[in-house]
């Protein structure tokens, strides 16, 4: 796919999004008619391709996937004593007062969700209206299910969004709001039509086909959304979500790594037994970037892993997400705090020659450089830099979480005898010790731990209600449960008339 996607049209990266759904500019959308478009198989899957690219971005640091860590208990950027990082629209969503002025949101509706729906209208019209559609179906369902998951992604962050499917918006009869409900529905429905012509995990080259979405991609994602159902919908759907689960730890084609950190090696994706769906990342060829280690670090990761760039010392955590783990939990490891060492074991000095040590934050508003712990996801080491951006893939669903989320579902249907032995292979591999029993707090707390800064745990808080209950960071107080969804940003209303604001904001 890497040789894929540098084919991708350039007509493709000037698509925008210019008010509350999908506006495609009209040159663009000459290029790609059937009569000049799509002839073979290779021109159309490179369009595809773009599609997946811009999907991507749900998983980078950008906007989309920072509005799904803000404001949880495991993801924290303060304002720096120094002058960098404050941003009052990212403490507003850190203390459950968003706003629908909030950027953050706007840029995540604008820039990242609704540009993958319109490129995925797009290249869907073309694809079925080409003389070669017949064809082209299977590159029709891989092109709608990439629709149908920026769709959750919209019904996660917002519930009440439009439902529009044409490759061009008409300026006189704009798109009115769905609610969350019938954008579950769509959701679904889309992904179960497409799933029927798309390949099986065990009918394609895994290492060849790697990283397209396979049945099974779009069986995790269906696992997550019925997980999620009776937030979104009101209705409970455990059984769904383990039929889903289910259906993926069948195929016999996915296992644990030998440590979680494997996942996120740079040197280490299309072969992973674990990773069920991720992107594919190549800065070098300007096919995306990682910049985790860029946001995250601290400035004298410089010299322990040898970066080309100083680190901007921004994405935290802190004691609430490091005091889940047992002390001889490995993926302990993951957080980095107290006092800190180079590769090689000596202290990492500080100019005034004081050792490096990272403490809980202060002061989220104007914290010193050494207050916040990190969290090493992905890891640096192996890593082919292009300046500041890495080729580690991004992770989108791990074999993990499937075994997490059939637990869950289990549990709740009644069935915590069965569901006590997948939340202990997840434990064991970790050298965690195992569980003789189990409760709720157990999934959600292990849930946590596996997952951390993967974009799941807003959604867990918000299911599982520590959302609304719980202080952490700036956030103090209960949540009202209205909160569960962001406002529609304002400037979609102001753009289209016909959205409508969630309650309440």
């Amino acid at each position: 796919m890497e040789n894929i996607i540098v084919k991708i049209s350039s007509a493709f990266l000037m698509i925008t999004v210019l008010f509350g759904c999908t506006n495609l500019d009209e040159e663009l959308f000459g290029r790609l008619s059937p009569e000049n478009y799509y002839r073979t198989e290779e021109e159309a899957l490179s369009s595809v391709v773009g599609v997946y690219q811009s999907l991507s971005r749900v998983v980078d640091v950008g906007d989309a996937w920072r509005i799904a860590e803000f404001g949880t208990d495991e993801f924290y950027v303060p304002g720096r004593a120094s002058g960098g990082w404050f941003d009052e629209y990212n403490m507003e969503i850190m203390r459950h007062k968003v706003s629908p002025q909030n950027s953050a949101c706007a840029m995540a509706w604008a820039w990242y969700i609704f540009p993958t729906i319109g490129r995925a209208n797009a290249v869907l019209q073309s694809l079925e209206s080409s003389p070669n559609s017949d064809q082209l179906q299977p590159l029709v369902a891989e092109t709608r299910a990439l629709r149908a998951y920026a769709y959750f992604y919209a019904m996660d962050f917002w519930g009440n969004v439009p439902i529009f499917t044409d490759a061009r918006v008409n300026p006189e009869n704009l798109p009115t709001t769905n609610t969350r409900k019938e954008v579950f529905e769509f959701t679904v429905s889309e992904m179960l039509l497409a799933v029927e012509s798309m390949p099986s995990v065990s009918e394609v080259n895994k290492e060849d086909y790697y990283p397209r979405f396979t049945k099974e991609a779009i069986y995790a994602a269906l696992a997550t959304i019925y997980l999620n159902a009776e937030v979104y919908t009101g209705t409970p759907m455990w059984q769904e979500a383990l039929d889903m689960a289910d259906r993926v730890i069948s195929t016999g084609a996915y296992a644990l790594e030998d440590r979680t950190q494997d996942c996120f090696l740079a040197t280490n994706e299309s072969n992973s037994p674990e990773i069920i769906s991720s992107f594919s990342i190549d800065p070098s060829r300007n096919a995306g970037a990682n910049q985790f280690i860029l946001y995250t670090q601290h400035a004298l990761d410089k010299e322990k892993y040898d970066l080309p760039f100083t680190p901007a010392d921004g994405y935290s955590t802190g004691p609430i997400a490091l005091n889940r783990y047992e002390e001889f939990d490995e993926r302990r490891g993951m957080i980095e705090y107290g006092p800190q060492f180079y590769l090689n074991g000596d202290p990492m000095l500080l100019s005034n020659g004081e050792q490096l040590e990272l403490i809980p934050i202060q002061d989220m508003t104007a914290a010193e450089d050494n207050e916040g712990y990190k969290v090493l996801k992905y890891s640096p080491i192996g890593v082919s830099w292009s300046g500041f951006n890495a080729d580690n893939d991004f992770v989108l669903i791990r074999y993990a979480d499937i075994l997490l989320i059939k637990a869950e579902a289990l549990f709740r249907l009644g069935k915590a005898g069965e569901a006590l032995p997948l939340v202990n292979q997840v434990r064991e591999r970790s050298e965690a010790s195992i569980l003789s029993s189990l409760t709720l707090d157990d999934i959600e707390d292990e849930r946590a731990r596996e997952l951390i800064w993967e974009g799941h745990r807003r959604r867990d808080m918000i299911r599982f209600g520590s959302y609304f209950t719980d202080e952490f960071g700036i956030k103090t107080g209960v949540t009202e449960e209205w909160r569960n969804i962001y406002p529609i940003p304002a400037e979609q209303i102001v753009a289209n008339p016909n959205l409508q604001q969630n309650p309440n904001y």
